[in-house]
């Protein structure tokens, strides 16, 4: 794997639409570096936030994407990382905004919350806009 690579980890809640978003980011034109989990049985999600984590932190994969029943949990689990901006989005204008104004490095998505084609929309906006930089790094660096 290389620092272009991403990185998509998922609990139960979120495994179907791993398998669907991994496609996606191999359209792309992108490595996918799966992390689990690998079939519906109960997870739990803090361990694959975590795993993400630690993928973005040794330079497996640049960006990351993590899919539970809400997002929030496993955003929760992966934002607990000094190195991770997980955003949760429910639509493409929250994952663009993500990324110009946030510098987000993880999308995280809610499997119960969005259905296959919006989470679809919501990879991609992520994965394709940059962060502007600008006024907003300054506020970036404030995170760290």
């Amino acid at each position: 794997m290389t620092s272009t690579a991403v990185a998509i980890a998922a609990d139960h809640a979120g495994y179907a639409l791993k398998e669907e978003l991994k496609a996606e980011i191999g359209a792309l034109g992108l490595e996918v570096l799966d992390l689990g989990t690998d079939g519906p049985q109960s997870v739990d999600y803090a361990d694959f936030g975590n795993a993400l984590a630690q993928a973005l932190k040794d330079g497996r994969a640049a960006r990351g994407v993590l899919v539970c029943g809400t997002g929030i949990g496993i955003s929760i689990a992966a934002n607990r990382h000094r190195h991770i901006r997980a955003a949760v989005c429910t639509d493409t204008t929250a994952a663009r905004l993500a990324r110009q104004h946030n510098d987000a490095n993880v999308l995280a998505l809610g499997a119960r919350l969005v259905g296959v084609e919006v989470a679809k929309d919501c990879l991609r906006a992520f994965l394709t806009t940059s962060f502007e930089g600008g006024r907003h790094a300054r506020r970036i660096e404030k995170l760290n």
